[in-house]
């Protein structure tokens, strides 16, 4: 069974940082690429970076470019997110997400770890 297990949520204050782990299992995890996702309440679910299976490529939502780093670290089977320079705006819950076709949907998703930042 796979699962995909998020941590590292909380609150922070604008201009703190965070950084979010995924633990993913029931998978070969090195051959699939991992992404992360935002929902913001009442909002659709975002993208907001990834990273392919080899860790050679990455690529992020312009609305977090330069404030956010995706990392995976297949010895131990987990990606994590980096974020810097945090915003009330990023306040959403955050998922990873991982494939194993990089032309398709993404197969399995996590349950979110909540992000709120206070202004």
């Amino acid at each position: 069974q796979v699962q995909l297990l998020e941590s590292g949520g909380g609150l922070a204050q604008a201009g703190g940082s965070l950084r979010l782990s995924c633990a993913a299992s029931g998978l070969a995890f090195s051959t699939y690429e991992m992404a992360w996702y935002r929902q913001a309440p009442g909002k659709s679910r975002d993208f907001v970076a990834y990273i392919s299976a080899s860790a050679g490529a990455t690529k992020y939502a312009d609305s977090v470019k330069g404030r956010v780093t995706i990392s995976r670290d297949n010895a131990k089977n987990t990606t994590g997110l980096q974020i810097s320079n945090l915003k009330p705006e990023d306040t959403a819950v955050y998922y990873c997400a991982a494939r194993s076709d990089i032309w398709g949907e993404y197969d399995y998703w996590g349950q979110g770890t909540q992000v709120t930042v206070s202004s």
